[in-house]
């Protein structure tokens, strides 16, 4: 089973990251999946044990409302016990939008890949990049 990485990305930023976390899936021996929100579904998602999700931060550090928050609440209730890594960046604020996604998913049950989600200030750059990769060969080995 391929292990799905679904973003949300506006200006390209949080793509990049996307197709970093999906490198290093692969890299750790794992099949991925990169779908941009509009082309995932929710309940099929929930069905793996093991996904990423990647959004950037938005308006007032939020997720992106008309797609991304959606697909989250949908999420929400079917993610205890999964294995799941966040990722996304921020082009103002401290990463608040980051921690409030995170405690999110931990209410529900989720066990974040890392203990925290992987965030980059503006482009990601190649620290991010690394530390996304790295992320998804703990989402591979998470798989196994």
């Amino acid at each position: 089973m391929s292990i799905a990485v679904v973003y949300w990305s506006g200006t390209g930023n949080t793509q990049a990251m996307a197709e970093a976390v999906v490198k290093g899936i692969v890299e750790g021996g794992a099949e991925a999946e990169l779908l941009s929100v509009d082309q995932a579904d929710a309940s099929e998602i929930a069905r793996g044990d093991v996904f990423a999700l990647g959004c950037p931060s938005m308006g007032a550090e939020e997720l992106e409302e008309s797609e991304m928050e959606p697909f989250v609440q949908e999420l929400e209730g079917r993610v205890s016990g999964k294995n799941i890594l966040l990722f996304g960046s921020y082009g103002w604020g401290d990463g608040e939008w980051m921690r409030t996604w995170e405690e999110r998913m931990k209410a529900e049950g989720a066990v974040l890949i890392g203990g925290s989600g992987v965030i980059a200030n503006e482009a990601p750059d190649e620290e991010a990049l690394n530390a996304c990769e790295k992320a998804g060969k703990a989402l591979a080995e998470a798989a196994k």
